[in-house]
């Protein structure tokens, strides 16, 4: 499964825990908020000037790179 814009950050870290440094790597450090219950990825990229696309493209290049390692 790849990440998309409108996934809540919640969601994110469901698929996978390890994404929270990635995601605090990129400036959100709201993984450990309240709003990320209720947050997408866009809205969160936009309130902390993040590139929602560079971030997405990371994170689904991780996910795809632990998919590899697990096959």
């Amino acid at each position: 499964m790849n990440a998309t814009k409108d996934m809540l950050i919640v969601e994110l870290l469901r698929l996978d825990r390890n994404l929270a440094g990635l995601l605090m790597g990129h400036g959100l450090h709201c993984v450990g908020c309240m709003m990320a219950n209720n947050e997408t990825l866009e809205q969160a990229c936009q309130v902390h000037g993040v590139d929602v696309d560079l971030l997405l493209n990371d994170i689904n290049a991780y996910l795809d790179s632990t998919r590899s390692l697990n096959e």
